[in-house]
């Protein structure tokens, strides 16, 4: 039997994410954050997505295209443990895999068609950094997908690390008015890694062109500043 093993690039995220610290932990946790999927020009065929306003959700195959590598471990460190603990990478969602492929769940906004791009699909709850390449689409079937009575290990749950966030009007007014909840919501999911909660440590994330810093003080992340990033 002859094995193939061709992955093609059909399309890649635009999202507010350029770089991976501060990125949401996993999809569907900031659904205020807007991305739009741009499809590969020989793939901006509108027939390709026809029925899928029939859909509220799909999946995503994707690429850590930021971890490629040749070798691979056995065991990964999850920051979520406290970067200390191993456990197996596939009892984990660790981009270092055997193959650097993503899963994600997200929201359709909107599909919008574009004199150039073609078809273009507006999703909410992203976990993908900018420029991430894409593999496939596949809609999200509720009595297939859905298992509320799932374990999740020791994953993150919903509100989980949560913290408060202080972001004074006059910094938060610097970003585009749609960016404010989407830059909040980001935040309060508290971006530092698990191994990492010192008081006196400044942290900063790249969110839409923007470069934000703060600390986090007893379960209270302040925003310190937020500068345009050069380009």
């Amino acid at each position: 039997m002859t094995e193939r093993c061709e992955m093609k690039i059909i399309a890649r995220i635009e999202s507010d994410y350029d770089t991976k610290f501060g990125v949401p932990r996993q999809s569907g946790l900031v659904n205020s954050a807007v991305s739009r999927i741009v499809f590969e020009p020989e793939y901006r065929n509108p027939d390709a997505l026809r029925g899928m306003d029939g859909f509220s959700h799909l999946w995503l195959i994707w690429q850590f295209s930021e971890c490629v590598r040749d070798d691979w471990s056995p065991t990964v460190r999850p920051p979520r443990l406290g970067g200390n603990t191993r456990v197996g990478v596939f009892a984990t969602r660790s981009p270092f895999r055997p193959n650097a492929i993503g899963l994600s769940c997200v929201e359709i906004d909107r599909v919008e068609t574009d004199a150039i791009l073609g078809p273009v699909i507006y999703v909410r709850g992203a976990d993908l950094m900018n420029g991430t390449p894409i593999f496939d689409i596949k809609p999200y079937l509720p009595y297939a997908d859905s298992h509320p009575e799932a374990r999740g290990g020791f994953g993150f749950t919903p509100g989980q690390g949560a913290v408060q966030v202080e972001c004074a009007d006059e910094l938060l007014s610097l970003l585009p008015k749609e960016k404010h909840q989407a830059l909040l919501d980001v935040l309060s999911q508290d971006p530092r890694p698990g191994y990492q909660h010192a008081d006196e440590r400044r942290y900063g994330i790249s969110f839409a062109g923007f470069d934000v810093r703060f600390h986090v003080k007893d379960g209270v992340l302040t925003v310190d500043e937020i500068l345009q990033n050069r380009t």
